[in-house]
């Protein structure tokens, strides 16, 4: 849940919504939340990135409410915005009720999404990823470790959390970076703390040693270039507006293929960063991964003879294509 909290702060703040020195009151609410806590007292204002600090390092419930009460105006409305998130990101397993991860039966995840949100947390916001693996923060005269063990037992650890509820058990995401390959590795119900670093070592030392990265395309690179209706120009450039990786088993790199599925009818204007389709790299004709693609360039719309043009086009199009089928 932490994570979700987490994301939704890193958006607005990615946004300019707020900022990290932004004075937050703390609320009776927020200062009377149990469990673990960064112990931030009622009526105190709490610069933002303190909070932030509180909740990745001490995993502070008490901090995520006055983030959420901050970003949200109250609890609900900032659930509301968690789940909003978790919708876009294709987490459909999960649903929040509240900021904190305490125990609540609206509030659950799978492994799965979990791992979406932290490869999602990494990737989106990197301004904000190295306080993952900081092992310790001193709040209001008070000194806490993070409870994420791999953190001192492995250095390619560098984040990204861990939870815990009597309901839930022990629960660590956790990623690694190491020779330009990054993984993260899920476990969630383990019997102890313990346990939970343990099988995340695990989980971690098997992906290193039998997968592999490779580097796919470069942000900003033309993929493929395709068919434009109604604009000044009939054709369009089409890539990612990210660095695309895929991790595979090792040697299987020559086996995979690598798909683009845009529509034939894609109609000006278009704006650099518009997605316009999906990119879908296959192993063995299976979905491995599939990622959305962007417009590279703007592309005004014509004058009124060409848009009608390319109207007439189009409605041949779509007729003869009716009659096929």
């Amino acid at each position: 849940t932490k994570m979700m909290t987490l994301y939704v702060i890193s958006n607005v703040l990615s946004k300019n919504q707020i900022h990290l020195d932004d004075q937050v009151r703390v609320s009776e609410q927020a200062w009377r939340t149990g469990g673990s806590r960064m112990f931030i007292k009622e009526g105190q204002y709490v610069p933002v990135e303190d909070l932030l600090k509180g909740i990745i390092v001490h995993s502070g419930n008490d901090a995520c409410v006055a983030m959420a009460e901050h970003v949200g105006s109250s609890e609900e409305s900032f659930a509301e915005m968690m789940n909003e998130q978790a919708a876009r990101l294709g987490m459909k397993g999960s649903h929040f009720s509240e900021s904190t991860g305490l125990p609540d039966p609206n509030n659950y995840t799978t492994a799965r999404d979990l791992a979406v949100l932290g490869t999602a947390l990494i990737k989106d916001f990197p301004q904000y990823y190295h306080w993952y693996k900081q092992k310790w923060y001193t709040y209001n005269g008070i000194r806490q470790a993070n409870r994420n063990r791999l953190l001192w037992r492995d250095e390619f650890v560098d984040g990204v959390k861990t939870g815990h509820t009597n309901e839930a058990g022990f629960c660590l995401v956790s990623s690694a970076l190491k020779d330009n390959m990054r993984l993260l590795a899920v476990v969630m119900n383990a019997p102890s703390d313990s346990t939970r670093a343990e099988d995340s070592q695990k989980l971690l030392n098997y992906g290193f040693r039998f997968f592999e990265t490779h580097k796919l395309y470069n942000s900003g690179q033309t993929i493929s270039t395709v068919k434009l209706y109604k604009g000044k120009q009939n054709s369009l450039k089409i890539g990612m507006i990210q660095d695309e990786y895929i991790t595979i088993p090792t040697g299987q790199y020559k086996r995979i293929k690598l798909i683009t599925k845009v529509p034939n009818n894609l109609i000006a204007p278009i704006h650099r960063g518009d997605k316009v389709g999906e990119f879908v790299v296959q192993l063995d004709d299976k979905d491995i991964q599939i990622q959305s693609i962007y417009a590279l360039e703007n592309v005004e719309k014509a004058g009124i003879f060409g848009r009608m043009k390319d109207s007439i086009k189009l409605a041949l199009i779509n007729f003869i294509s009716k009659h096929k089928s």
